[in-house]
Formats: C-alpha cells, sequence, structure tokens
C-alpha cells in the first residue's frame, strides 16, 4: 500500500467503465451515449436527451410524446408535500429537496426493485416528480399551494410555469430547455460519484439520488449558479462588476462560475453554447435587463481570461438565463438537480448492472505503537 499513488481527490482515478457519457477534452467534446452534448442542446429536447439517457436511445416522435405524458402524469403524493410544509423556511432549498426525494421512496411500492426495466420507470417517474418538486419548494416555503402541471404545456414550459405561475414565451421556453439539457449528464462529478457509491452497495434508486442532492448542494459542486447570481446583483452593473472581481482577486478569493476540475484552462463547451442561448432570449425578446446582465457577463470573461487564464463553467451562462426568465435564485441549484437526475438514474441503473463496492483505501499518516 505505501508505495501506491496518492491522488488527492481522486483526481485523474478512472473509477468506472460506463456507455452513458465522456468528456473528451483533447476534442472538446462532451460525448452522451455517442452523441455530442452541444447538438443534443441544439437539436433536440430535454424530453429526448432523457429518453437516451434512460432508455438508452433517442425516442421517435410517439415515444417522445409518450414519455412528456409520464413526465407529467407523475404525482408527487400529498403526503410529500405535507412533509415540506412543515420544514423551515429558513432551511436551505437543496435541503428541503434532499428531504423530499427522500420521502418519496416510501410511496414507491418497487423502490427497492432491483429490476433494470423497473429501475427506468422509476427513473422517469422521479424526473417527474423531481421537477413538480423543484417548482414549488418556494411556493411552499411561503405556505402557499403547489402548481400541478398544465397537461397542455410541454414538460419545459411546465417547468418554468409550475415556478413563475406564467406560460413562458416560446423564446424562455426553449433557452430554458436547453439549459435543462446542458445540466442533464456530465460523466463523473462529486455527485454522480456519491450517487454511483451509493448504489455499489445495492441501495435503491431514492438512497442514492439523497446522498447526490446533499452532494450537489455545495457552493464547488452545483451552488456556484446561485454565487454567480449574487455576484451579478451585488455588483450592479458592469463597472462594478469590474470592481468587485479585482477587489475579490486582491484578496485571493474564489471567483465562482470559473475554471473546471477536468477543463481546467479550458472554455466548458456547455458554458459557449449557453452564452449563445443568453444573447439569442434577450434579442428576441428585446430585455433591457437581460443586456445588461450579458454585458456584465462578458466583462467578468474578460477580466478572467486576462487575469487568471480562467474561462466560464456552464453555471456562469445558466444564472443570467434563469434571472431572466424570473426564476428565485434560491431554485437555480435544486433545477441543476431535477436536470441532472436523467443521468444520475442511468448511472444507478448502469452500476446495479455491473456493480463493484466501492472501497478505497487510505494513506495513513497517523501514529502507530501507542500503548492503550
Amino acid at each position: 500500500m505505501e508505495n501506491q499513488e496518492y491522488r488527492p481527490g481522486l483526481e485523474g482515478v478512472i473509477a468506472a467503465e460506463t456507455r452513458i457519457s465522456y468528456l473528451d477534452v483533447e476534442n472538446e467534446e462532451i460525448v452522451v451515449r455517442g452523441y455530442n452534448l452541444l447538438d443534443l442542446i441544439t437539436q433536440k429536447t430535454y424530453v429526448d436527451v432523457l429518453g437516451l439517457l434512460i432508455h438508452e436511445r433517442l425516442p421517435g416522435d410517439e415515444e417522445r410524446k409518450e414519455l412528456e405524458r409520464q413526465l407529467l402524469a407523475a404525482e408527487v403524493p400529498q403526503a410529500v408535500w405535507e412533509i415540506l410544509a412543515k420544514l423551515p423556511a429558513s432551511m436551505h432549498a437543496m435541503d428541503r429537496l434532499r428531504t423530499a426525494v427522500s420521502a418519496l421512496a416510501g410511496f414507491d411500492p418497487e423502490a427497492d426493485s432491483p429490476d433494470p426495466e423497473a429501475e427506468r420507470a422509476k427513473g422517469v417517474r422521479l424526473v417527474g416528480q423531481v421537477s413538480t418538486i423543484v417548482a414549488n419548494l418556494t411556493r411552499i416555503a411561503q405556505g402557499g399551494e403547489p402548481v400541478l402541471p398544465d397537461p397542455q404545456l410541454g414538460f419545459a414550459e411546465n417547468f418554468v410555469y409550475m415556478i413563475t405561475g406564467r406560460r413562458p414565451d416560446p423564446a424562455g421556453a426553449r433557452a430554458f430547455d436547453q439549459a435543462l439539457i446542458a445540466y442533464s449528464e456530465h460523466e463523473m462529478p462529486n455527485s454522480t460519484f456519491t450517487a454511483r457509491v451509493i448504489a455499489s452497495t445495492l441501495s435503491d434508486v431514492y438512497g442514492a439520488l439523497t446522498g447526490a442532492v446533499a452532494s450537489l448542494k455545495g457552493p464547488l459542486h452545483g451552488g456556484a449558479n446561485e454565487a454567480v447570481a449574487h455576484m451579478m446583483l451585488e455588483a450592479g452593473d458592469v463597472e462594478g462588476l469590474d470592481r468587485l472581481i479585482r477587489e475579490k482577486l486582491a484578496r485571493k478569493e474564489r471567483i465562482m462560475g470559473f475554471g473546471h476540475r477536468v477543463y481546467m484552462r479550458k472554455f466548458d463547451p456547455r458554458a459557449w453554447i449557453l452564452k449563445q442561448t443568453l444573447a439569442r432570449l434577450v434579442d428576441e425578446r428585446g430585455d433591457e435587463e437581460g443586456r445588461r446582465w450579458l454585458a456584465m457577463c462578458q466583462r467578468g470573461e474578460d477580466i478572467m481570461r486576462e487575469e487568471k487564464g480562467l474561462y466560464p463553467n456552464l453555471d456562469y451562462y445558466a444564472a443570467p438565463i434563469y434571472y431572466v426568465l424570473g426564476i428565485p435564485i434560491e431554485l437555480y441549484t435544486p433545477i441543476f438537480f431535477a436536470a441532472r437526475t436523467a443521468g444520475l438514474v442511468a448511472h444507478v441503473v448502469e452500476q446495479h448492472a455491473q456493480n463493484r463496492l466501492y472501497r478505497p483505501r487510505v494513506r495513513y499518516l497517523g501514529p502507530r505503537g501507542l500503548k492503550a
């Protein structure tokens, strides 16, 4: 054991073989079941990608309609709404979501079933339930009643509608759908690794996803999009952001929304495409506040490239898209989880199909030979 290499944070360690996704950094491509994620973002819908992740193929027209029907029909048990209503409003939204995901297991008679088809069916149902829960977290915390899906709307339209209470325009619905796809799957980040570690004990998908929620909450993972929005609001305008970032750099503070463990000093391809999505959204809407946020984002991007050689990650451009759509900041990270649920389910199904219990070792640095 003493001669084995120690990799802090398991950096570069191959922990699983997968057919789900791969970050091809050299070719600047994110591969999802053989497809370039950027092509999926521009050419497909989130429901298409959900089918690809969970059922391992892109759905045809009728299959897509059936998947969307299943998503919108996935009811959240009344008892789960009651549990959420009893939680303190001061509790972080991700903590409330974690409780709700765990509680869902109690209302699924097949929660412990290891059958792959049963797990896929649970996965589709979970995406629908989690999306409805996420959309209503703020409303429930404020003492309101949940807004449920409208069967006349598509999945992405419904998500925005349940959050804001308003039907989104086509530009807003498409921008939100593209953000969901961008977040849907990304190989082996901390939350996916967490889900696979839990699944490797042959625990159920609800337990695996509950652990993933806890992992995703952290500001070094999913919580970065919230931090980006707060930074932009604190700055107020381009000059304010310029000043704020330079002050933070002088204090050697981390600037959220920049850098990535895998991409290192390369542009996250998802950020590049959501930057275009944001620009198109504010242009189509004639949104002046959105243009101000886009200008701030560009200035921040320029400073970080010049001063630190760092480029934006996905969170940097997802945050302003959500802000322009009128989505409460506390829901940014829960939306990340809702989008990633499809990818997480795919990993749990794959882990169970070719399971090996995760049990790493340590390099011991403590004393020896002490007498009791």
